[in-house]
This record gives C-alpha cells, sequence and structure tokens, in this order.
C-alpha cells in the first residue's frame, strides 16, 4: 500500500460509493495524496477515519465536529495509537455530555407527558407566566434550570 489506495478501492474496502468519499474529502475527513497523475491515493489512515466519520454519524455527531476532531491528528503521517487516544478523550466528553443530557430529558419526559393529558397543574415543566424566560430561550427546564431558579 505503499503507493496508496485508488479512490475506487477505498470504496470498495470502506463500502462507501466513491461519491460520498469526495463527499467526506470536502469536509476535511479524508486528506488524499495525489499521484503524478494527479488521482487521488488513500491510506490506511484514510480508511480509519471514514469509519470513525460513519460511526459518530451515526450516533448523531454532525460532520463539522467530527472532521474538528480528526483534525488534531497528523497530516504527515499515519496516527499512532496515542494520537487516537488523544481524540478519543474529547470525543468521549462530549458523548458524556449528550448522554447526561438525553438521561435528564428520558427523566423529565414522563413528568411532562406521564399524566397522560398534558394538563399544566401537574406537569414538572408548568411554567406559569413564562418565568422560565427569564434565563434565556429555549426549554429552559429541558436544559437544566429548574422552577425554583426563575422565581422572583
Amino acid at each position: 500500500m505503499r503507493q496508496g489506495l485508488a479512490i475506487g478501492d477505498l470504496a470498495d474496502r470502506s463500502g462507501l460509493a466513491v461519491s460520498a468519499i469526495r463527499f467526506y474529502e470536502t469536509h476535511g475527513i479524508v486528506r488524499p495524496l495525489r499521484n503524478q497523475g494527479g488521482h487521488r491515493r488513500y491510506s490506511g489512515a484514510d480508511l480509519r477515519r471514514l469509519s470513525f466519520a460513519l460511526i459518530a454519524q451515526r450516533l448523531g455527531f454532525p460532520l463539522a465536529e467530527i472532521a474538528r476532531h480528526l483534525a488534531a491528528l497528523p497530516a504527515d503521517r499515519a496516527p499512532d495509537r496515542q494520537d487516537w487516544q488523544r481524540i478519543a478523550t474529547g470525543f468521549r466528553a462530549e458523548i458524556a455530555e449528550r448522554i447526561a443530557a438525553l438521561q435528564q430529558l428520558s427523566d423529565q419526559l414522563d413528568g411532562c407527558i406521564g399524566c397522560g393529558c398534558l394538563s399544566l397543574d401537574r406537569c414538572t415543566l408548568y411554567n406559569p407566566q413564562d418565568r422560565a424566560a427569564r434565563k434565556g430561550i429555549g426549554p429552559r427546564y429541558l436544559m437544566g434550570d429548574r422552577p425554583e431558579d426563575t422565581d422572583g
């Protein structure tokens, strides 16, 4: 693989269409070299980058975030285990934040719709006179504010 993989070979190995690989290239996920004829040549590291991107996308991460993480990998050599561990640390922190936010949403949803009728007098997201708006835009209680934080 000293000369690298042609885009068709990378497509075969990754299961992606050639057009998808070019799409990922425009987003900085892979950075092929060009041979003397101007053809793209991909490394094994590019296959790992594509695999990482596909998994992260399935978890709901946008391409811009994925590309930001992958940008921390060295461009002049194949990433080693320490390189991947470094970006994994940052990515784990973001995953943990998402898990916490999803758990909070899950915990509060049953209070909001658990009564079955959406009656405001029984809803844990109850917000008389839109007191939560004093804290800013968005679903304040789902974002971490509590009704007692908006009193006053």
